[in-house]
């Protein structure tokens, strides 16, 4: 008996150890943050394991079929840069994937998920799919993640957590303190913002991806009339008035044009009349969760039914898409979820006036797309105006991926410190992947340096990402594979020399003008904040010259003189001819400034002030 039991015991423990794994980062959510942050992390030597519940990556790029590209078409950041590049290579450059008017970039969810899925093949990147994670907790300093796969029970054990849920999933968990829904005026000081908090979220949509079958005369991809099919719904899904966004849509053709992908298949996320749905889902049980999620995809298979009978588009058939047996995707688009209370809060005050605030310098992603929110399926929805808030592009301070309570836990998704108003325009796809890199560039740092995630220095992290060829800055006029791209955003994330901020349109600016000369004025403010000891050196309004910045340098370090500019003007293969006396332009100022001085190693703590 005692043989038995002692062989019972083994047995047990020797199928627990091998349940449990050990690695440095867990990250729960392999959508387009969570993807991100794994892919980051595992590059910067990490081990990492994402635990995703679906059989896919990329979450609303692909999952969602969300695969029309918002915004950052001028900004190719990081991962998403890489990204980019792997569809046009795909399709056959950036023509071949501007087949709809809603977006520069559009591809097949399935391509898409492809190339994700081949980004993320590294040696220290285990994914778990279709695993559902259900228990955390804290266990000897680490985090213990719980999770079902196929039946059968897991862990794992990590250093540090990332909660990369589409909606927050995590927060409540952890004990991390959140926001969710419309802030108040008093919560946030935006002019913009209601009178009252309340916890409305923005209208989810299920997508479909419809496929131009031309004439064939079967029946495949044909949808059936749901329950309570009402074509009145969507009668006005042709006939949008006005609006800055669509102007007049003239007909139904220029509707589904819209989220026209390559390959003849057509993505539908219409939110005028189309299938746009509410869900009160933070005030549901999962049972009614699940059933309000069902009656969502039934709305957007009675839009495929309004498209191919009412609108008389039977060409469009659902396409098999999906590894699903109704061909719709395998989760819906949430725009919105719960939002962490972070060591920032990036509210619309720093998105409109950047330099009015020190946030800036924190910047670890980048976005340009407007303020766009989705509550016209809600009539209980406060009005506000959010077309008409105009911000120029802006960084995402890492503060706002910092929960402010919880040790070695970070946020990487729509998840992150921001008002309802500003999660808006952070929400899209770009975005997100450049706050999963973000995130995963800080979890790496933290295991290499064995320190905590709130201790991470903010500089390093920026470095890091500029290596990866990620923006820390907005700056739309210098290129990644520019040679003054590192000195340009390094001096940018200083405050030496500032951009200039333009709401335009539905690419929002924010302009660097390399060549542009620079004051001797100009200069001196800007390297004031740092170098005080300049505040006797007298500065015109004449543009900057090598003459000029060895004489006003050397009063910081008596080591810089002109020779030693000249020295770093060949080595740094600047393009104009060396004279002492020609004016400079922004770029060769920051690349002087950047390798004379190297004002980006004064560190700044989560609210942009100089250590």
């Amino acid at each position: 008996m005692k043989k038995i039991i002692g062989l019972i015991v083994f047995s047990m423990a020797f199928v627990f150890a091998n349940a449990q794994k050990e690695v440095d980062i867990v990250i729960v959510g392999g959508g387009a943050g969570g993807t991100s942050a794994g892919i980051q992390a595992a590059r910067m030597g990490a081990k990492v394991q994402i635990i995703e519940k679906t059989s896919w990556l990329g979450g609303m790029l692909t999952s969602a079929g969300v695969s029309a590209i918002d915004g950052n078409h001028k900004m190719p950041s990081g991962i998403w840069g890489e990204f980019r590049q792997k569809l046009y290579d795909y399709y056959g450059g950036p023509k071949a994937v501007a087949t709809g008017w809603v977006s520069h970039t559009l591809f097949e969810p399935s391509v898409g998920k492809s190339i994700l899925t081949e980004m993320a093949k590294h040696d220290n990147l285990e994914i778990e799919y279709k695993a559902s994670f259900n228990g955390i907790e804290k266990m000897d300093g680490k985090w213990l993640v719980r999770y079902k796969k196929k039946g059968k029970s897991f862990s794992t054990k990590a250093s540090i957590l990332i909660d990369a849920t589409e909606t927050g999933e995590l927060l409540p968990l952890v004990g991390a303190d959140f926001r969710l829904g419309m802030d108040s005026k008093a919560d946030t000081g935006e002019k913009e913002a209601p009178e009252s908090a309340n916890s409305i979220v923005q209208d989810l949509t299920y997508v479909a991806i419809l496929k131009d079958v031309g004439d064939e005369k079967n029946r495949r991809g044909l949808v059936k009339k749901t329950k309570n099919y009402n074509p009145d719904a969507y009668a006005c899904a042709c006939k949008r008035e006005g609006g800055e966004m669509f102007g007049s849509v003239a007909d139904c053709d220029q509707m589904l044009t819209y989220g026209k992908l390559p390959n003849d298949k057509y993505m539908i996320n219409w939110p005028n009349c189309g299938n746009d749905f509410f869900v009160d889902w933070p005030e549901m049980t999962q049972v009614q969760r699940e059933e309000a999620l069902k009656q969502a995809k039934d709305f957007t298979q009675g839009f495929v039914y309004y498209i191919q009978n009412e609108l008389g588009y039977k060409n469009l058939r659902l396409a098999n898409e999906f590894p699903t047996k109704d061909n719709f995707p395998m989760i819906p688009y949430h725009r919105e979820g719960r939002r962490a209370k972070g060591k920032t809060f990036l509210v619309v005050d720093h998105l409109e006036c950047p330099y009015d605030f020190n946030l800036y310098k924190t910047g670890v992603a980048v976005g340009d797309y407007p303020i766009d929110h989705h509550h016209d399926k809600n009539p209980d929805t406060p009005k506000i105006e959010f077309i008409n808030i105009k911000v120029p592009s802006y960084s995402i301070p890492m503060g706002s991926l910092v929960p402010e309570q919880v040790d070695n836990f970070l946020v990487s998704d729509k998840n992150i410190s921001v008002s309802n108003i500003v999660n808006g325009t952070t929400r899209l796809q770009p975005v997100v992947l450049g706050i999963g890199q973000a995130a995963g560039t800080i979890a790496a740092i933290a295991v290499k340096e064995q320190t905590n995630t709130t201790d991470v220095s903010i500089r390093q992290v920026q470095q890091a990402l500029l290596e990866s060829k990620a923006y820390i800055m907005p700056f739309v006029d210098v290129a990644p594979d520019d040679n003054a791209f590192e000195s340009i955003q390094r001096i940018g994330a200083t405050g030496i020399l500032k951009g200039f901020g333009i709401p335009y349109k539905w690419a929002n600016e924010t302009w660097f003008y390399p060549d542009r000369i620079v004051s001797e004025f100009e200069l001196k403010n800007g390297l004031l904040p740092l170098y005080p000891k300049l505040k006797n050196e007298h500065a015109s309004g004449a543009g900057v010259t090598p003459q000029f910045l060895a004489t006003m340098l050397s009063t910081i370090n008596q080591e810089i003189h002109l020779d030693v500019i000249k020295e770093i003007w060949v080595s740094e293969d600047i393009k104009i001819p060396f004279s002492a006396s020609a004016q400079l332009d922004r770029r060769t100022v920051s690349i002087l400034i950047d390798k004379l001085l190297n004002p980006f190693v004064v560190e700044v703590d989560f609210h942009g002030k100089f250590k």
